[in-house]
């Protein structure tokens, strides 16, 4: 008797294996809680949302753009606009992480997208004849619009890819033409202004966040 009451108290006490079907289904209920919340502009519901599935999403975009610095623009983009409009989840169609991974998957292919198309214009602009256009330091200034306090420009600079903020120095703070800088590194015009052309475009978006 003794024996079947220890027994009968060993299985009670032990906590059977919960179904991993069960457990994905209380996931997915949760998550379906945080996008609710974050519609009626919980902050901490999205703070929740992010912590649960940013690494995810950034190793996604790291293996699409290659590059860390985008991806995690990538991953703040993709958070940003479900922030913005959660309510753009629909049930229907997957889990809350399918579509959190599909919006960040779009977003680094269009980033890859356009790096590509903006590569290929300032490729082919050095094709196109006519005179050879100013390009030292100074003009640099014009074409950005950079503030004169060189301190925030050298900010805004550290966070540009190592290739494009090399060009960017070399011009905004030497003084170098395209063509020296070409000259200099080693490498094709066409790369050297697709880079500063890049370079720029994430420049002046630096600045303009800084100045706000």
């Amino acid at each position: 008797m003794g024996h079947h009451l220890h027994l009968a108290h060993r299985v009670s006490s032990e906590r059977l294996p919960v179904p991993v079907m069960a457990t994905a289904d209380l996931g997915e209920a949760r998550d379906r809680d945080l996008i609710h919340r974050i519609g009626s502009g919980d902050r901490e519901a999205f703070r929740r949302l992010f912590r649960r599935y940013s690494p995810t999403a950034l190793a996604l975009a790291q293996r699409v753009l290659h590059q860390p610095h985008l991806a995690e623009e990538t991953v703040q983009e993709a958070f940003l606009a479900v922030w913005r409009n959660p309510m753009g989840y629909d049930a229907a169609r997957g889990s809350v992480r399918a579509w959190l991974m599909s919006t960040v998957h779009h977003r680094a292919v269009d980033l890859v997208r356009r790096e590509e198309a903006q590569r290929r214009r300032a490729e082919e602009a050095v094709a196109l004849p006519g005179p050879p256009p100013d390009d030292p330091g100074e003009v640099v200034v014009e074409e950005i619009g950079l503030p004169q306090e060189r301190a925030a420009v050298r900010d805004a600079l550290e966070d540009l890819p190592d290739q494009q903020r090399r060009v960017i120095e070399l011009m905004y703070f030497d003084g170098l033409s395209q063509t020296q800088i070409a000259a200099r590194l080693e490498l094709p015009l066409g790369t050297v202004k697709s880079r500063c052309l890049l370079g720029m475009r994430r420049l002046r978006a630096a600045l303009m966040w800084m100045e706000r």
